[in-house]
């Protein structure tokens, strides 16, 4: 598959522990993420998934450089399924590592919100 047309929203934001780059691919908000999900972070990475407003959002969280996350960051991650969902978008997860993806699995979000290995398939699902 071709490479999509990739738009550069110029958000970039970085607190702390956590940084997020939001970027445009073919309409799909592509987030990037590198660093911790805890509670210090969480705030900002709730406001950068606020969706108020928009028409079927379609949102891929690229999570390969994220190295911490605790129930904050899965409470984040459910609460923006449910509110995207609520208005016909979706929300999926791209290359969580190891640690991360353990989290993930322990409490269930796997089965609630798609898990994709890589960006690439994220996108392509």
């Amino acid at each position: 598959m071709a490479e999509g047309r990739r738009t550069d929203t110029g958000q970039a934001e970085q607190v702390g522990g956590l940084s997020v780059v939001t970027t445009a691919t073919d309409g799909v908000r592509v987030m990037a993420l590198a660093g911790e999900i805890d509670h210090h972070t969480g705030g900002q990475l709730s406001r950068a998934l606020d969706v108020a407003g928009a028409e079927r959002p379609r949102i891929v969280i690229d999570m390969r450089q994220v190295t911490f996350m605790d129930s904050t960051g899965i409470n984040i991650l459910i609460a923006a399924y449910q509110a995207v969902t609520e208005v016909g978008g979706w929300l999926r997860l791209a290359g969580p590592i190891d640690s991360v993806l353990r989290v993930l699995q322990l409490v269930g979000v796997d089965d609630i919100v798609e898990c994709h290995p890589t960006l690439h398939e994220a996108l392509a699902a």
